[in-house]
């Protein structure tokens, strides 16, 4: 069996507030898979979610990582290298 060089760590953070954003951005820049919860900072403060989600979003699709929502409460990052399926939809 071979050993895989640089493996893929996936992580689970619950987001607090908007300073959180600078750890999840490295742990970006380290290639991992995120799962972000989003709850309490939403249970705090909506539009600081928003604006957090928002500049998530832009520095996300800026280093070619891809970001899905999973259910209500969660959000997903993945790594360049990582693509997040989503289900075509048929709208006939």
């Amino acid at each position: 069996m071979q050993k895989q060089q640089n493996p893929t760590y996936l992580k689970a953070i619950t987001i607090r507030d908007v300073s959180d954003i600078h750890a999840i951005k490295e742990d970006i820049k380290k290639n991992m898979i995120l799962v972000l919860r989003v709850t309490p900072l939403a249970q705090k403060d909506v539009t600081e979610l928003r604006k957090l989600v928002s500049e998530l979003y832009t520095y996300i699709k800026g280093s070619g990582a891809d970001i899905a929502r999973l259910g209500e409460e969660r959000i997903i990052v993945t790594p360049p290298s990582v693509k997040i399926w989503r289900a075509e939809y048929d709208l006939k």
